[in-house]
């Protein structure tokens, strides 16, 4: 009778410490749960309500793994399984890249997306924001996103865009439409804005909402060389040709393969960080081309932040404020308030400037955010609506 109960109170309590490891691990997995940027059917990694991230690698034979995210790095600690797992401090909200570092080599995580950035295919984690109802999936009609492979002339070397087309371009096949010409950042290529920017998902919710005219959006890459070294070329330390081959070939590729309203009336040009320093020197010196310009984290002067003279700075294409006002419908400047240095005083600089010259611009700032696409989510959202009107 006494091993009965033994056996009843052991089993008891087996099953309660069983329950309560259950109840924890359903807690646990309702604080933490599996990221948006996750490859289809991973549980890792996992972001909760602070913006935490956990990541967990399955690395039996490793000594040492660790999380790096946000420019710090994280013990993870191995279970008896050989399964690592480590958390981070609170990220800030929005698109984040990351890798694990094992045994001193950095690699992708296996569990996650990979995007383009920092110069390789890696590692990226969505930490959810509170307003990112403006670039995520609707029930709204939905554009299309097309990959454009051409032959450059001018750099001898096969090249892409992507273009969006909204929704309305195929309900009917003789309306004509404009064109906004969209730039990443450095150590980034033409697939930024569409993976990490989700810049067809935002307008796709801005157009369905009335809130944007119906665009087409082109996404080139920003290096482009001139022919020489080729090695050099690929570390991104050539001669940048660039506009000439935005001016010279993709506008007029563009122009003949889709329905577009080829005129400078309807046509845009933004970029964020180098993408705004590459196409604020393209518009001013192509105002027969662009009446509308866009600068998200970035301008012209950059990474200076010294007092900005207007008869020399640019080959003085910002000396006579009038004309300025009169060739451009619209001149945007975009900032998070957590950006790091140099960027508040560089763009201070240069708004400074603007001011000086009683140049008309609209200035919007991201809350809370850095040099990151959430800045330059808002941005395009803020962006977009202005333009075309």
């Amino acid at each position: 009778m006494k091993a009965k109960n033994v056996i009843f109170l052991f089993a008891g309590c087996l099953f309660s410490q069983l329950c309560l490891a259950q109840t924890e691990l359903k807690s646990d997995l309702k604080a933490f749960k599996p990221a948006e940027s996750n490859q289809p059917g991973k549980l890792f990694p996992q972001v909760n309500d602070e913006g935490k991230v956990r990541a967990s690698l399955y690395a039996p034979h490793a000594s040492k793994v660790l999380l790096d995210l946000g420019g710090k790095k994280y013990e993870m600690v191995k279970n008896e399984a050989g399964l690592w797992t480590g958390e981070s401090e609170p990220q800030d909200e929005g698109f984040h890249y990351y890798q694990l570092n094992v045994d001193g080599a950095a690699i992708p995580d296996p569990n996650s997306r990979y995007f383009y950035g920092a110069g390789r295919l890696g590692s990226g984690i969505e930490v959810p924001a509170d307003d990112e109802a403006f670039y995520a999936l609707q029930n709204v009609p939905h554009g299309m996103v097309s990959e454009n492979i051409y032959y450059s002339d001018l750099t001898k070397t096969w090249r892409r865009c992507f273009i969006y087309t909204p929704a309305s371009y195929y309900e009917n096949n003789k309306s004509r439409f404009p064109v906004l010409y969209l730039q990443h950042g450095s150590f980034e290529d033409e697939t930024g804005w569409v993976n990490q920017g989700k810049a067809n998902i935002i307008l796709d919710n801005l157009i369905a909402q009335n809130q944007a005219k119906p665009m087409i959006i082109v996404t080139d890459n920003g290096y482009a060389f001139k022919p020489g070294n080729n090695e050099t070329a690929q570390k991104g330390q050539g001669i940048s040709i660039f506009e000439d081959v935005l001016i010279k070939e993709v506008i007029p590729m563009i122009d003949k393969r889709f329905r577009t309203l080829a005129d400078r009336e309807h046509r845009a040009i933004a970029g964020l960080s180098m993408g705004a320093n590459q196409t604020m020197r393209i518009v001013m010196r192509n105002l027969d081309k662009f009446a509308y310009y866009g600068g998200f984290s970035g301008t012209s002067n950059y990474p200076n932040t010294d007092v900005i003279d207007p008869n020399v700075f640019m080959e003085g294409r910002f000396k006579t404020g009038t004309e300025v006002n009169k060739r451009l419908k619209l001149f945007w400047l975009g900032l998070g308030t957590k950006e790091p240095a140099p960027f508040p005083k560089s763009v201070g600089a240069f708004k400074s400037m603007l001011d000086q010259q009683g140049i008309k611009y609209t200035y919007y700032e991201s809350p809370k955010t850095a040099h990151e696409w959430l800045t330059w989510r808002r941005s395009l959202q803020n962006f977009a609506p202005l333009l075309f009107r």
